[in-house]
């Protein structure tokens, strides 16, 4: 029996991949030279034999072995690769996804643990296995998954979520944030951290940092003209009510716009926008952190550092630090 199962179907992220046995192989090499117990792995699909991987590179597999009650075995799912939630719909369709979600759901009700990033997250939703639960996945999706799976919790802030048997993490690298949580838990914080650093891997909380606002809307035309309002308004963005007036609609109507294309609501969505803004700013500008923190609306740089350090886990300069690496 493997400490973790890969579950891959066709058309999976193959970074998620990669990532996944990049790390279980760092992992094994630590713990044997610290003489720490050595994780296992194998990597499995629903049919066995070569899996095409997105992109035209492939896996050789295994078939998934029988469902065991008790099984010590972490089901481990990553992304599959798709444009947009209609596509996903269709793909979860398929006979080998449709394969994946009742070995996922014997999985769990065996007792076993599953975890699963970004689309992937989809999966556990149709085996039945988030109801109930909090969950996360890619920020994109979140939406998504609300409207699928009103029975379940969903923070499209959260890069990582334990709830029980059942992890889900945020969009395709933060299969990392997945093993490496894992590692920490199973093996324990030696190994973890070995790993983090021999990989240069950080261990993030939140997916706010990471979201665009141009793809915020999901298709809404109100949420479109909302995100490019406030782009343009920054750094003296009106108040939810005064946007709520401009756009001719009630403060409810706007709140119910923005929940259902992005998850948040219409504050944290302005402080995300503030946060994008505040990065790139950052990354590309000369700026000293005082004039960033007034170009987005914040009194003064201290209100900017607390919210980069709560939502990113780094302040300001370091943020603008990482960014310069390997810069010429």
């Amino acid at each position: 029996m493997k400490d973790f199962e890969v579950l891959v179907v066709r058309g999976t992220n193959p970074s998620g991949v990669s990532m996944t046995r990049d790390i279980l192989a760092a992992a094994a090499v630590f713990a044997e030279r610290q003489g720490e117990s050595v994780p296992t792995w194998g990597f499995h699909s629903p049919r066995g034999g070569r899996v095409e991987l997105q992109g035209g590179i492939g896996i050789e597999t295994r078939k998934l072995p029988r469902r065991r009650k008790g099984s010590a075995s972490i089901l481990l799912v990553p992304g599959i690769w798709v444009v947009d939630a209609r596509q996903l719909a269709a793909r979860l369709a398929e006979d080998d996804c449709q394969q994946a979600i009742r070995a996922i759901a014997a999985h769990v009700a065996g007792g076993g643990e599953v975890a699963a990033s970004c689309s992937a997250v989809f999966l556990l939703q149709a085996a039945g296995v988030l109801a109930g639960r909090q969950a996360t996945t890619t920020w994109w999706l979140a939406p998504a998954l609300s409207r699928l799976a009103p029975d379940t919790t969903v923070d499209a802030n959260r890069i990582l979520c334990v709830d029980g048997p059942v992890i889900t993490a945020g969009a395709a690298f933060a299969q990392s944030d997945v093993m490496l949580y894992l590692l920490r838990r199973r093996f324990g914080a030696k190994v973890a951290d070995g790993v983090s650093r021999v990989l240069l891997l950080q261990e993030r909380a939140e997916q706010a940092q990471f979201v665009v606002p141009a793809m915020l809307a999901s298709g809404d035309a109100l949420v479109t003209r909302l995100t490019r309002r406030v782009e343009t308004a920054l750094p003296d963005v009106p108040s939810v009510p005064a946007l709520a007036s401009e756009l001719c609609v009630s403060e409810r109507t706007l709140g119910r716009h923005v929940r259902r294309a992005t998850g948040m609501g219409t504050s944290d969505m302005i402080q995300s926008i503030r946060l994008h803004r505040a990065r790139s700013l950052l990354q590309n500008s000369r700026m000293s952190i005082d004039q960033i923190a007034a170009a987005v609306g914040y009194q003064d740089a201290t209100a900017l550092r607390r919210l980069m350090r709560k939502i990113g886990g780094a302040t300001p300069r370091q943020f603008r630090s990482s960014a310069s690496v390997g810069a010429p």
